[in-house]
């Protein structure tokens, strides 16, 4: 690792550790907030609009501090339930959906010790750094000016100037230490949040249930809608040419002993008429699984993809071998999109396509130097790729603050290859 890497993780955790001190605290009145609002439950209505509203409050903390633990590479899902068939209920259902959530009484539990946790070690992820930054900066200068006895670190009293001086290397090295361990004090915190705030078994089931009831909903939409695509694009095209085909073919045959001469012009618009059709065919074929795909594999038809654009696109593949024909067909039509959007919308200069396989993650990458500020519910072209990586279990995530670049990075599961040729890598 960089030395500016570990320095840069350093002071971030050390800035995680300052906002977990004043939100540990936050979590005591929360706790009595939650069973105060129990304890006025076996008042009538009072419990039933007071412990929604609190268990609201006690949700967005506990969301907090899974989207904080998500940031230090510990994601933890949100695991409580759905509203039943997304309906509005009423205050007494809705009360009762609330109560009878597991999810809501592991945050509950969560609120004292996932308090004191994050407020030692928020505090020591602070105090750490601050006493090796007192070392470097503070001790010398005080006894330098002759602020009188002081100590630091092995060295108490300081005698001398000498002895003062001895606290920089002392200090520079508690320095080091703390920054090298903020980052694992933040892990270890968000770690212990794992244990109360992540779904259960059964919650993770559910979870999967309902994303997999969306997902093929939109598996579903999307077949229907190629399938759509498909009979228009043969009905305004093949099939008018075919009609064209078939009628000019019968004039030539009326007109084959009378007008030998027109009937030969009217097969020559035949063969014609043909051509075009099979163009359209091939056309059609190539849109819903290309034919260098089948031929090269991923990594040869992205670079084909790329030549074929109108923008200079490095392509930098690695992968062991041959995936499953659909998942990719999945990669190649979503490499695709976000090429098409890169062209479309960025005003780039260049964009660069990575491919790699990670464990079992097929991991694409499309970069660009554009203007970045894209943005996901402002068009089609990324919801698609979404529901398109969707339906099989992928996902995607977009990089794009104002003035660029812009970063799409695509997830696909896929453990299985077929023997293949060696990686490449190159510019297109």
């Amino acid at each position: 690792m960089d030395s500016r890497d570990w320095i840069r993780d350093g002071l971030r955790s050390v800035a995680g550790g300052l906002l977990a001190i004043p939100l540990a605290v936050l979590n005591l009145p929360l706790f009595v907030l939650s069973v105060a609002t129990l304890i006025l439950g076996v008042v009538p209505f009072l419990g039933m609009v007071l412990f929604p509203l609190v268990t609201m409050l006690v949700r967005a903390r506990a969301n907090l501090a899974r989207r904080l633990a998500g940031g230090v590479g510990v994601p933890i899902a949100r695991p409580y339930r759905p509203l039943p068939d997304g309906k509005r209920l009423g205050p007494w259902r809705y009360y009762r959906w609330i109560l009878t959530d597991p999810a809501t009484w592991r945050d509950f539990a969560w609120l004292v010790p996932g308090a004191v946790i994050g407020f030692a070690l928020g505090a020591l992820s602070l105090a750490v750094p601050i006493y090796g930054l007192e070392g470097v900066l503070l001790i010398p200068l005080w006894i330098w000016l002759g602020t009188g006895w002081y100590g630091y670190g092995a060295i108490w009293p300081f005698d001398t100037v000498g002895d003062a001086f001895l606290s920089l290397p002392q200090g520079a090295l508690i320095l080091a230490i703390g920054l090298a361990v903020a980052p694992y004090l933040r892990r270890f915190d968000a770690l212990f949040a794992r244990q109360l705030l992540a779904p259960t078994r059964n919650a993770e089931l559910r979870l999967r249930v309902s994303q997999l009831t969306v997902t093929r909903a939109d598996a579903v939409d999307a077949q229907a809608a190629e399938l759509r695509r498909i009979e228009r694009d043969l009905h305004d095209g093949a099939q008018v040419r075919l009609v064209s085909l078939g009628m000019t073919i019968g004039l030539a045959e009326e007109m084959v002993e009378t007008d030998p001469a027109g009937a030969r012009k009217l097969l020559a618009e035949a063969r014609e008429t043909s051509s075009a059709a099979l163009a359209d065919l091939r056309h059609l074929v190539r849109g819903i699984h290309p034919p260098v795909l089948a031929e090269r594999g991923l990594d040869g038809a992205v670079r084909a993809l790329a030549m074929a654009l109108p923008m200079p696109i490095t392509v930098e593949a690695a992968l062991p071998g041959r995936l499953d024909t659909p998942v990719e067909s999945a990669a190649y039509f979503a490499i695709a999109e976000a090429l098409a959007n890169t062209i479309r919308h960025s005003y780039a200069h260049t964009a660069k396509v990575q491919v790699r396989h990670t464990g079992s993650l097929l991991i694409m990458q499309v970069s660009d130097d554009g203007l970045g500020g894209a943005d996901p519910t402002g068009g089609t072209g990324l919801r698609g790729i979404e529901r398109r990586l969707a339906a099989f279990d992928g996902t995607m995530s977009l990089s794009s603050p104002p003035g660029g670049p812009t970063v799409v990075t695509m997830e696909l599961p896929c453990a299985s290859f077929s023997p293949k040729t060696t990686p490449s890598s190159g510019t297109a």
